[in-house]
């Protein structure tokens, strides 16, 4: 490549992260439905034809929003799911992961939060398609553990759902805790407190994976 060529690509990136910045500020109110392309080059400085040149609509560029956000996440969660030895010890640091990227990354995680349900189906299929990227890296972890032994693959889909699915909202208390404190709210819900709920759900969640596969407890399974 040129050193021209070089320069070119280098600026076409830049422009590229300034959209995507620029957007992720401009949601922090309104949803991806009511946002205008015209609105987001503005904020960039740039011509409104700019844009086509790194997105062919605000959909695309609100899945790229949900790459940013979420894609990253998945080399920590990797590294988490490796944690070996104490199972208090993994639940202690998945709590602190979510409340750490949720403090330093709120815009995108305010984004997921709002456009996991909202109008784009685009950028909602995006959402589910990292979520459930996330369960079957949750539970092929689960299924390399001697506690998984007698699992079916089902279950153990099933139990990895269900701890992401708790991450999430998790994830979105922790939000709403910290757009509060932000906002002065005097009534914004203690973090600590969180915190100990979600502890204590993980290790409800712990405690029945134990006991799954004892029939005489519940009887058979469905």
């Amino acid at each position: 490549m040129s050193h021209t060529a070089g320069i070119r690509q280098t600026q076409k990136l830049k422009t590229r992260q300034a959209l995507l910045d620029a957007a992720l500020r401009l949601l922090e109110h309104q949803s991806l439905s009511s946002l205008g392309l015209r609105e987001v080059t503005r904020a960039v400085g740039v011509a409104p034809a700019a844009f086509y040149r790194h997105f062919t609509d605000l959909a695309e560029l609100g899945v790229a929003l949900v790459e940013e956000a979420l894609g990253s996440l998945h080399g920590l969660v990797a590294e988490l799911l490796a944690e070996t030895g104490d199972a208090e010890v993994r639940i202690t640091r998945t709590v602190d992961l979510i409340a750490r990227h949720v403090r330093t990354q709120p815009a995108h995680f305010r984004f997921i939060a709002r456009e996991r349900h909202g109008g784009s189906g685009r950028v909602r299929a995006a959402i589910a398609t990292q979520l459930d990227a996330f369960t079957d890296e949750v539970a092929r972890a689960f299924a390399a553990e001697p506690g998984s032994q007698g699992w079916t693959d089902a279950d153990l889909h099933m139990l990895a759902g269900l701890c992401v699915e708790h991450m999430v909202l998790t994830a979105s208390a922790f939000l709403s805790a910290y757009e509060a404190e932000t906002s002065g709210d005097p009534g914004a819900a203690d973090e600590q407190e969180i915190a100990r709920t979600a502890r204590n759900r993980l290790r409800i969640v712990t405690l029945g994976r134990r006991h799954w596969l004892e029939d005489d407890v519940f009887g058979a399974h469905d």
